[in-house]
């Protein structure tokens, strides 16, 4: 063999070796990652510490603080650089909108008492708060508090032949007290809410009854147990609700009289 194919020969061997190793550290080398740093900037934002019910009268510890990206801060959303008291300033609200814990506390989904509108806010949907005059005699001696349960009970004069006697009869049974007066709730500790009204939540037929019951005699409030209070049965359903044109009062469960409605 010619010394001159000889020497190609090396110089082609020795090329392939060095690509064949070049191809072998590209291939087994692990790709540059290029680590970026970001920073977020956060803030604290008020949010629901619990859940929260339409209508619940909200306190302090109802809140707390959470971070939050300040890119997610949208209008509406209260922060601890602009309020920082506002779990404070914010308790005795009521809620006009439920809450979820740990959802964002926005300002439109509570009203203060002191701004009015609060009683079309806590009212479920569907129902009615009528009032009704009251005297410590006539409802359980002063004693009943708003969110207990009641029955209402109508007094009356009925002739019987040549007599007149006084009759009592339940017209609306296990019935909501929505407050006393305008206090809506009872302070800490506080066991008789001074009033002389009481403003009931009922439906739109028993509203009707309430009405018309206090055209024909004294109202007086019968205050119902809390564990008889969570029992449902026939004697709460609401009265007059067959559509009919006169409302059935009830006594001891059982019809015993009937008025026409105007």
């Amino acid at each position: 063999m010619k010394k001159g194919r000889v020497v190609v020969l090396g110089i082609a061997a020795t090329a392939a070796l060095a690509a064949a190793w070049m191809a072998n550290s590209l291939i087994s080398r692990p790709p540059e990652v290029q680590q970026v740093e970001t920073t977020v900037g956060a803030t604290d934002v008020l949010v629901a510490s619990k859940d929260i019910n339409l209508g619940d009268s909200v306190r302090a510890d109802d809140f707390k603080w959470q971070q939050w990206p300040v890119e997610g801060v949208t209008p509406g959303l209260i922060t601890k650089e602009s309020q920082p008291d506002a779990p404070s300033e914010l308790s005795g609200a009521v809620a006009r909108a439920p809450f979820i814990a740990g959802e964002p506390i926005k300002d439109q989904k509570l009203i203060k008492i002191s701004e009015g509108g609060v009683m079309a806010a806590i009212l479920p949907r569907g129902m009615r708060a009528v009032s009704t005059p009251i005297r410590e005699e006539t409802a359980a001696g002063g004693f009943i508090l708003p969110n207990d349960r009641v029955d209402v009970i109508l007094s009356h004069k009925q002739k019987s032949g040549r007599k007149e006697e006084t009759v009592s009869e339940a017209v609306l049974r296990n019935v909501r007290v929505l407050a006393i007066g305008q206090a809506l709730e009872n302070d800490d500790g506080e066991k008789v809410v001074a009033g002389k009204t009481a403003t009931l939540e009922l439906t739109p037929s028993q509203a009707e009854v309430l009405t018309l019951a206090q055209s024909i005699g004294e109202i007086s409030l019968s205050l119902r147990s809390l564990a008889d209070a969570q029992t449902t049965d026939e004697s709460t359903a609401p009265i007059g609700d067959d559509g009919s044109s006169t409302v059935k009062l009830l006594k001891y469960g059982v019809p015993s009289r009937s008025f026409g409605v105007n």
